[in-house]
């Protein structure tokens, strides 16, 4: 027979029916991640003991395994991990050498964009192969997770006085080597529309040595120099990382290029180059970058070239011609006396230059002088602020219609908002930019008609761009690094421009990556 509830059990229920106190819980809670957390730290205390104590250990790695790449070729990844067998080396490992070229190998394949960070390495050892071995044998497991391989991603962007919408198609590791597929379409108020497709594939399974083949359609309203450009055709080419860090491109371009859709009021200039012209290049770019912020630098420096033949020998094409430009930027912090730490304070100057030589000659045994569509364009938001877009150089009525040499610099003077702090990617800027972009004239001003005064041309065009001041503009602004451009509000006033260049004076906004 069961005997009636007392009143101590009726406590005992009702303490468990009682909700408990959530300050109660989170005291709770608080104290057991933090015995969890002594746990972990003791742990990982005692492994790094052990690794130190057994450093000089020697072992020897007798497999390597990586769970979870189903769509990941072997043979990829065995020209990765395949050097680290023991069986491929001729002496043994110490146990602190191991562990360091394990975590090299990881990081590699982390480059590849393949798999979610971060990639999980275990060792393991194995007992049966001591025993003939005499050495300490490990198994190395690395635990990856790929990122899935099909990414769609639409939008719209806002910059450098256009606006678009686009679509943008990802395929990753194609054909399980990390290649990867990208489609690219857009729409807009400048470039009307563009579509791009791009292969890349790593060669021989580095990260730092890649080829890439694509093509390209689109169709682009240059309403600066009256008239619409259509560019059709195709590229390949090589990059790669040398080990001191300077990337290089090394590559080949194809392009059928129409000027089309001119305007009424379009100069004598851009209707003379009117029409179709075909371009079949070779091409060389170097960069080098040690700037500790590519879009908000405090110190550092950054250099470029890009060297382009046109047209010459095999290349064929009716546009022949060696296009040079050099761009460089440097950052300088400036310390306050008695502050620590980095005021935020910076110096930056920017340079950039190029030249663009004729080669070729016309039917006529004439020079063949550049093409609209192939000088160079100064003046905007982005590059000398205070100018128009392509607001510098040449024009033919009310077109710009570019230019064979130019130089432009900038020097800008960066500190940190009041209450902000150093800290945020938000600067205050002063500056002052100037440049010159000048036309291929001889000596006396005239156009070249035989090779060797296009030689003087050049000497002479150098020559003036010189010894004659340029076209300047100052002004102050707001600066935003965004993880994805940088953002520029600025008010400018142009101090010198030569007749017909226009200036900009007021508020301009600059979205882009690439800032002088």
């Amino acid at each position: 027979m069961s005997s009636p509830l007392s009143a101590e059990d009726d406590d005992i229920f009702g303490r468990l029916q009682q909700r408990a106190d959530p300050k109660v819980q989170e005291e709770q809670q608080q104290a057991m991640n933090e015995r969890v957390r002594a746990i972990y730290q003791k742990a990982q205390t005692r492994l790094g003991e052990l690794i130190d104590q057994n450093s000089t250990l020697p072992c020897a790695i007798s497999s390597i395994q990586i769970v979870n790449a189903p769509n990941t070729r072997r043979s990829f990844l065995e020209r990765i991990f395949n050097p680290l067998l023991s069986a491929n080396r001729n002496r043994p490992y110490s146990l602190a050498e191991a562990l360091r070229e394990v975590s090299a190998r990881a990081e590699k394949l982390s480059r590849f964009d393949l798999f979610q960070e971060p990639i999980q390495v275990y060792l393991d050892q194995n007992p049966d192969a001591d025993v003939r071995s005499g050495l300490a044998n490990i198994d190395v497991y690395l635990a990856a997770k790929e990122k899935s391989r099909l990414l769609l991603k639409t939008g719209t962007d806002l910059g450098n006085t256009e606006g678009s919408a686009y679509g943008n198609l990802l395929w990753r590791n194609v054909l399980g080597g990390a290649e990867t597929l990208n489609l690219n379409a857009s729409l807009g108020t400048r470039t009307r529309s563009a579509y791009q497709a791009a292969f890349e594939s790593p060669i021989l399974s580095d990260p730092d040595f890649r080829f890439e083949i694509g093509g390209i359609a689109s169709s682009t309203q240059k309403s600066w120099a009256s008239h619409e450009e259509v560019v059709k055709g195709g590229w390949s080419k090589l990059r790669w990382l040398s080990r001191s860090g300077h990337r290089h491109e090394l590559g080949y371009n194809g392009f059928w290029r129409q000027m089309t859709g001119l305007a009424e009021q379009a100069s004598p200039t851009v209707c003379a180059d009117a029409g179709d012209s075909v371009k079949s290049s070779v091409f060389h770019s170097w960069a080098n970058d040690q700037r500790d912020n590519p879009l908000l630098p405090s110190r550092g420096y950054y250099a470029k070239t890009f060297n382009e033949l046109a047209g010459l020998g095999p290349l064929k094409g009716d546009v022949s011609f060696w296009k040079s430009e050099i761009e460089t930027q440097g950052a300088l912090p400036i310390p306050i006396p008695f502050m620590k730490g980095d005021s935020g304070i910076s110096f930056t100057t920017g340079f950039r230059a190029g030249i663009l030589y004729p080669l070729g000659l016309d039917s006529k045994s004439q020079p063949q002088l550049s093409r609209v569509n192939d000088r160079f364009l100064l003046g905007g938001p982005t590059d000398v602020r205070g100018f128009r877009l392509c607001g510098l150089g040449p024009h033919d009525g009310a077109d710009a219609v570019g230019g064979d040499v130019y130089a432009a610099g900038s020097a800008n003077l960066l500190f940190p908002l009041p209450r902000v702090g150093a800290e945020k990617p938000l600067r205050l800027q002063a500056f002052v930019n100037g440049g010159r972009l000048l036309p291929l004239r001889t000596s006396n001003q005239s156009t070249p008609t035989t090779s060797v005064e296009v030689q003087d041309a050049m000497t002479s065009t150098i020559s003036e761009l010189a010894n004659e001041m340029p076209s300047v503009a100052a002004g102050f602004g707001l600066v935003y690094a965004h993880p994805v451009a940088r953002f520029e509000l600025n008010f400018s006033l142009p101090l010198g421009l030569r007749k017909g260049e226009e200036g900009r004076k007021g508020l301009q906004l600059g979205i882009g990556i690439n800032f002088l």
